[in-house]
């Protein structure tokens, strides 16, 4: 059996379609598995295990859409299946001339322009757009060839890490750190700078943890303006890689975080998370750990889903430090009560485990 797996992006979102190719390779140990992801992105979907290979798309120029069609159609796939629901990719998913074509129905399409591109659908009916994890709207669609898999597996390798060698180096390589991350793609699921200091503050004068701020490109600035306000308790992180972002989470003690692909990340790799939601719906993409705590103003948000928000101050700016530093409290104590009192140090791989979504 051949199988294509046809999402292109975002981060978050090719980690929320991990536990789906784990699904299948449980499924069907000796099929062939293919994953065709924008470039951009490539690095992750690399890091999976029992992915047989990766087709990197390079989708601002029609040379790399036709390269990656020529390829695509050289595996003769048995099933290709969109988990993006997108036109490009159900485009590519039938371009890729796969025996079977499959997407979601027409009723959980992000494009419903998508559905005439797919010889089949999962055949939901209507339901409101929360309807569960996302991670579990993947799984499902797995039921149109035979898998109906509930078990969330995050199969990631342990890459070797310049960046947290540094971080080792900086902090000691026995302290334990925890990871600040304020950027976001949208700017409304950014948490003010100064909120973050605070939080820094508590975690090393509370919780005896380090704080290393991670940023992403054009977001150097704004991790510098947490660092600056923190009175030394936070740290600004080395560049990385996608490789090395997911080797700090798998070290880090705890990530507090917005909605973004480095949340996710960490997520996959176990690593305990404060979740700050606004303007998207957490039960539909946030940490799926029951152990994991949100902090969420999604339901109040008058912006839900759009990227930018229509009031003065956005709905995360309301968040205050004590919350957050709470929840941390919370979330920390719920790990200790697993390992022992006072366990910070990770870095063992994540293991398969059932999801309490």
């Amino acid at each position: 059996m051949k199988v294509l797996i046809v999402r292109l992006s975002a981060l978050g979102d090719i980690v929320h379609t991990i536990p789906a190719a784990a699904a299948i390779r449980k499924a069907y140990p000796d099929a062939r598995i293919d994953w065709v992801v924008d470039v951009r992105h490539r690095e992750l979907v690399d890091l999976v295990s029992g992915i047989d290979c990766v087709v990197a798309l390079e989708s601002t120029s029609v040379g790399g859409w036709v390269e990656a069609v020529r390829r695509l159609r050289q595996a003769r796939y048995d099933v290709a299946l969109d988990l993006q629901g997108l036109m490009k990719s159900a485009v590519l998913a039938r371009a890729s001339g796969a025996r079977r074509v499959v997407g979601f129905s027409i009723w959980h399409l992000r494009e419903k322009a998508a559905r005439p591109f797919y010889s089949e659908t999962d055949g939901h009916t209507p339901q409101p757009r929360s309807v569960g994890h996302v991670i579990f709207k993947n799984l499902r669609l797995l039921r149109t060839i035979g898998i109906d898999e509930q078990t969330v597996a995050f199969p990631l390798a342990r890459p070797e890490s310049a960046a947290l060698d540094r971080v080792r180096a900086d902090v000691g390589k026995a302290t334990p750190f925890a990871l600040l991350n304020p950027g976001a793609a949208w700017p409304n699921k950014r948490w003010p700078a100064r909120q973050f200091a605070d939080v820094a503050a508590f975690l090393r004068d509370v919780r005896g943890l380090q704080s290393i701020v991670l940023w992403g490109p054009a977001e150097q600035a704004l991790a510098r303006q947490v660092v600056e306000a923190s009175d030394g308790a936070a740290r600004l992180a080395p560049p990385t890689t996608i490789a090395e972002l997911l080797s700090l989470t798998q070290a880090a003690s705890l990530i507090v975080s917005g909605d973004t692909g480095p949340l996710h990340i960490a997520a996959a790799a176990g690593t305990p998370i404060v979740a700050l939601f606004g303007p998207t719906d957490p039960s539909r993409n946030g940490p799926w750990s029951a152990d994991d705590v949100v902090v969420s103003r999604y339901p109040a948000c008058a912006c839900q889903y759009e990227r930018r928000c229509r009031r003065t101050a956005s709905c995360l700016a309301e968040l205050s430090a004590a919350e957050v530093t709470a929840a941390i409290q919370q979330r920390l104590q719920t790990y200790e009560k697993r390992h022992g009192h006072g366990a910070h140090v990770r870095g063992r791989p994540p293991d398969l485990r059932e999801s309490n979504v």
